[in-house]
This record gives C-alpha cells, sequence and structure tokens, in this order.
C-alpha cells in the first residue's frame, strides 16, 4: 500500500544543522522582523509541516503546548488568543483573554520519531489585550530585562544548567505514588556506572542523541550518584535559550521515558536516603566578547564585578529561596547528609555552599549557583539570579556570615513575602500570585516532613500533570 502521509521527516544529522544554524542567528542577534519573514517563508514553502507546535509556561514554570494547523497560523500569527483563566497563576476569568506572540528566534526543528512527524516548535511570549506584555509570563520579563541590560551596559547574560532527575519503573509513577508509596528504580549502578544497553544508559543515550539534533551542543552525560539518577550536561547559551533549553530537556527526557515505557521525575527528593536531583545554574557575563567575571589575578581567579554579583545573591539567598525551591518536595533535598548546597556562603571547593566557583579560565569563568531544584520556573531562576546580582544591594561581609537555608517551605513563603526585593524583582502582584499558589500546595501536605515521602507532595506538586488534582486547589 503506498504512504499516504508525506509529512516531514528529516534526519538527525540535518536537524541539528538545522537547529545549530539558527542558534547561531540568536547569538548574532538577527532582527525579529527579519527572523519572522525567513521562518513565516520557510513555514510556507514546505509542505511537509503539517503543524506548530507553540510553547509558553505558566508562573510556576509548568509547559504548556498548542498545535497550530500551518495554514491557520501563516494567515493569524499576529492574532493568536487563548484563554488565560484556564492557567494556574495567570488572569483571573473576567480578565481572561491574552495573546501570544511568537518568538521566531526560539525555533527549532524536532525528530519526528520523538514529536511526530511534520512539526516544527517556537516559543511564544505571552502578552495582554493591547499588546504590551504579560506580567505573569516570567520567559517575557527575562528577555525584556536581557534587552535591558544589552542596551544600557552592553551585557550579555549567559548561563548553562546540569539538571539531574530520576528514571522510575513503569507510566506515570508520580501519578501512581499515592497508590504505590513508592518509586522503583531501573538502574541500582550509581555514579559513572550503567553497562552499555541497559535501560538507564539507553534512556541517556537516547536523550543525548535527541538533544544533540536540536543543537544543545552536549557536553557529557552520565548516571548520577543516586540510583537511576541521570544527568545530561549541554554548552551554554543566551539567558533566554538557556531557560528555554530547560523546558526542552525536561520535555525530551519525559518523551523518551514515556516511549520506554518509564517515567522521568524532576522531583528534588523522591526518595529519602539517597542524593536528591539539583538544577546546577552557571552564569556569567561578559561584554564585547570578554567574560567579566575573569581576573587571573583576583581572589579564585574572579574579578571585582563577580564577587559584588556574588554578595548580592549571599545578602538575599534566603528571600530568593523559594524562586529557587518552588516545591514542599524541595526542601528536602536540603539536607547536609547528601552534598545538600544548603549554606548562605561561597566556595570553591564546599559543595554545602549556595554559591561554588568551579575550576575555570579566561573563557569558561562562572559562578554556579547550586541550591536550585530541578522543578523550579527556569525563567523565574533566571531572573532572579541575573537581576538580584546585577542591581540589588549587597551587604557588607555577608560572604563571611554562617547562616542556612530555609528547610520548609513555609519558612521559605515567610522570607519570600517579607522581603522588599522580591517585590521588585516580580512586582507585586505577581509575587502574591505566586505565594499564593506555594501557599496552597503547601497547605496540603504534612507541615512537617519527616522521614519519608508523602503522598500528598507528590500529588500535588506542580510538574506532576493531573489537571483533575488542580481543580480542587
Amino acid at each position: 500500500m503506498p504512504e499516504l502521509r508525506e509529512f516531514l521527516e528529516l534526519p538527525y544529522t540535518e536537524l541539528e544543522e538545522r537547529n545549530l544554524k539558527a542558534k547561531q542567528q540568536r547569538k548574532d542577534r538577527i532582527t525579529p522582523e527579519k527572523l519572522q519573514e525567513e521562518r513565516l517563508k520557510y513555514l510556507a514553502g514546505q509542505p511537509g509541516i503539517k503543524a506548530v507546535t507553540v510553547l509558553f509556561s505558566d508562573l510556576e514554570g509548568r509547559l504548556h503546548m498548542l498545535d497550530y494547523d500551518k495554514k491557520f497560523l501563516l494567515k493569524s500569527f499576529d492574532n493568536l488568543t487563548f484563554d488565560g483563566s484556564s492557567i494556574r497563576g495567570f488572569t483571573a476569568q473576567r480578565e481572561s483573554d491574552l495573546r501570544l506572540s511568537l518568538d521566531w528566534s526560539s525555533f527549532y526543528w524536532a525528530p519526528a520519531d520523538v514529536f511526530g512527524a511534520g512539526k516544527v516548535l517556537v516559543f511564544s511570549d505571552v502578552l495582554n489585550r493591547d499588546g504590551s506584555p504579560y506580567a505573569g509570563d516570567i520567559r517575557c520579563v527575562l528577555k525584556g530585562f536581557a534587552k535591558e541590560q544589552y542596551e544600557k551596559h552592553g551585557y550579555t547574560l549567559q548561563a548553562a544548567n546540569e539538571i539531574e532527575g530520576f528514571l522510575f519503573e513503569g507510566l506515570d509513577a508520580e501519578q501512581k505514588f499515592h497508590d504505590t508509596g513508592r518509586f522503583e528504580y531501573v538502574n541500582t549502578g550509581g555514579y559513572y556506572h550503567s553497562l552499555p544497553g541497559d535501560p538507564l544508559r539507553s534512556f541517556i543515550d537516547t536523550v543525548a542523541e535527541v538533544q544533540r539534533a536540536m543543537g544543545f551542543e552536549n557536553e557529557k552525560d552520565h548516571p548520577e550518584v543516586a540510583p537511576s539518577q541521570f544527568e545530561i550536561n549541554y554548552s551554554y547559551g543566551d539567558v533566554v535559550a538557556a531557560a528555554d533549553q530547560i523546558q526542552l530537556y525536561k520535555l525530551i527526557c519525559r518523551q523518551v521515558a514515556t516511549r520506554m515505557g518509564m517515567t522521568a521525575s524532576f522531583l528534588p527528593k523522591p526518595v529519602v536516603g539517597v542524593n536528591g536531583s539539583g538544577m546546577h545554574t552557571n552564569v556569567s557575563v561578559s561584554k564585547d566578547g570578554k567574560n567579566l567575571f575573569w581576573d587571573p589575578n583576583g581572589s579564585e581567579k574572579l574579578s571585582t564585578f563577580a564577587w559584588e554579583f556574588v554578595d548580592r545573591i549571599l545578602t538575599h539567598g534566603d528571600e530568593l529561596c523559594l524562586v529557587f525551591n518552588a516545591s514542599v518536595n524541595a526542601y528536602r533535598r536540603l539536607d547536609p547528609h547528601f552534598e545538600a548546597p544548603n549554606q548562605i556562603k561561597a566556595s570553591a571547593v564546599d559543595r554545602g555552599s549556595m554559591v561554588r566557583f568551579p575550576i575555570g579560565n579566561e573563557r569558561s569563568a562562572r559562578i554556579e549557583v547550586r541550591s536550585v531544584g530541578p522543578d523550579a520556573n527556569p525563567y523565574m531562576v533566571m531572573l532572579g539570579v541575573f537581576m538580584t546580582g546585577l542591581e540589588a544591594k549587597a551587604r557588607p561581609g555577608v560572604r563571611y556570615d554562617e547562616r542556612y537555608l530555609s528547610d520548609n517551605i513555609y519558612s521559605a513563603l515567610d522570607h519570600f513575602r517579607k522581603a522588599e526585593w522580591t517585590t521588585k524583582l516580580l512586582g507585586a502582584d505577581v509575587k502574591e500570585r505566586y505565594a499564593e499558589l506555594k501557599q496552597a500546595s503547601a497547605d496540603r501536605c504534612p507541615r512537617m516532613l519527616g522521614t519519608f515521602v508523602k503522598a500528598p507532595e507528590v500529588q500535588f506538586h506542580h510538574e506532576v500533570y493531573n489537571q483533575f488534582l488542580w481543580n480542587l486547589f
């Protein structure tokens, strides 16, 4: 029987070439108007594309995707609307209409065997009815901040993330946790040890292949310290693209795991007694191609500019804790027995420090914010790190204090709500909406964590996709 469908399916090598070209266009700051013209021309001339998957994230960092028929999108790309009242943390019902503005610089060709044939992906900004940026879309806020820093100071904000996760047996393991009370490992080998062909290694290899095809420019991948834990590292990018890649990374992992009949989980501490998962956030600032964090004669080979950046983050560490650790479960990870980065200090060697200085050179000098959970809103994390590091006030001597981050979400909520800085960071309205979401989630979980993971902290975790439970909030 002849093949009836002729949807676009590109080889992985061609996908990589196309995505790397798009990545270079972002680096070269090609104008939005030119990119829009190029992308629309491509879509119109490519009959194998049937739909465009448009992505945006809500206030908690949950990724949302809509498929638009290509022919409809070509006619209506400048008038895409959706009901914001259906998105947790977005608008109230009385003001529900919001717009989507396609960010043509964040355009991806995706492997057909993972995402389906005949589709391309594009991230979008969320706008108000009048076309102004919507305050609850933190990606849009981050994008505006990065643009402002470049135009005012010539700064390019760069980031890369080391995102850990777990691979568990069975489909929808998180949704079924309240019945089983446990997660089943697929591998117990541990750090760097996983035999070729076993489930964890096959998963890592497949995810790495998909990432490579999507222009991630991989660096290394390996099983992590805990059983069934993984980490797949990739290269630096500008701050908005780096946050987008976090969303794509988790999406790819979940997609690949599902196809293998398993679950990729980014709960920070799904199993007590073994190391939790973090999202170490490596950042730097450059100007005219020069890394402003590097100074061969500075303390730890970091510049005064970098140290001031660090001091501002340490000063506001308590207030940012809820931004970096957004769930009840995240506070199980801030446990000193498992290399937990819960001390509000900076160090080159102490992995219990909130901020670490990896070994670097003129090109790679950076700071690593280690106290970030993999379930945090990546755009809010990046905004919190860079806006604090560049604009907040530092308290003298803060780097020599002996302080610890909150060990429970209620304490973190208290610091977050009382802080003037978090109001400036997010705006009063968005700050309160975010705090209310975190409060509601906390109140549905045991106040004291105890020694084992409770079903409600998994059930009501913002990354566990369950529309029925969301409606109970």
